[in-house]
């Protein structure tokens, strides 16, 4: 019987670990712990992090997990990297379960950038009304450029107010829709989206409202992960896993 560790923190692996708990497989789901009040889960659950890639090892043999699966953020790129580095080290085998990028198309206004630090260089120039879609983490980097107004939309009450000098902040919770994110946009006069290539649908709406509202978008690239075996499915984990049991895995 497999003994699974799951990574988590997104939609898409909730998903799994209803399927898992649904096929009576032994599961962990594990939370980095950055949202205060994560969805109740099917599966028991761990928060915090590991301590690197000889904790997050050293787990694995201690806890006889028998398949390890990302279904992190796709911006969670330390965890994913010490993900592979770890399974190599127990020689536990690993598979991630992550969103496509998406892709421009028509009508889009996209530029992009690789990071936080290019996004806010890519902010310098007159006042603008901005839509900051980055969550929490990364916000007072773009104190940097104080001179715009930037709407925030946070999952949690932050536990102290944003840095930034003008600012509105919305807490909700998605998956939203493009006629609220529109909605959203217009009632801040939005002329600008700023935001991450997570990809997947539930954070697209922002995306597909900036295309048709015309806006352009800063889109930050997703960073370079090492090789690994991804699908982009709950149910494709699944399959995986019951090859992995009948190679005797």
């Amino acid at each position: 019987m497999p003994n699974i560790l799951l990574l988590g923190g997104t939609s898409e692996a909730s998903a799994l670990a209803r399927l898992l708990a649904d096929a009576d497989m032994p599961t962990t789901l594990s939370y980095a712990g950055r949202t205060d009040h994560p969805r109740a889960q099917p599966v028991p659950v761990r928060v915090g992090g590991f301590g690197g890639v000889e904790g997050l090892a050293r787990h694995l043999r201690d806890h006889r997990i028998t398949h390890l699966v990302d279904a992190t953020h796709p911006f969670a790129a330390q965890m994913s990297a010490n993900a592979v580095e770890a399974a190599r080290i127990a020689a536990v085998p690993l598979i991630a379960l992550t969103r496509p990028a998406w892709r421009a198309q028509p009508g889009d206004r996209w530029t992009h950038v690789p990071d936080i630090a290019g996004a806010v260089a890519a902010l310098a120039g007159p006042p603008r009304r901005v839509m900051l879609a980055l969550g929490r983490m990364h916000v007072d980097a773009f104190a940097a450029q104080p001179q715009h107004h930037y709407l925030l939309r946070f999952v949690d009450p932050p536990a102290t107010p944003p840095v930034l000098p003008d600012h509105s902040l919305i807490v909700d919770r998605g998956p939203f829709n493009v006629e609220g994110d529109s909605a959203l946009m217009q009632a801040h006069g939005i002329e600008l989206v700023l935001c991450k290539n997570a990809g997947g649908t539930g954070a697209q709406a922002k995306l597909l409202a900036a295309r048709a509202l015309d806006l352009p978008v800063i889109l930050i690239d997703r960073p370079v992960l090492p090789p690994r075996d991804e699908v982009h499915s709950p149910h494709a984990v699944l399959r995986w896993l019951g090859h992995a049991a009948d190679r005797g895995v």
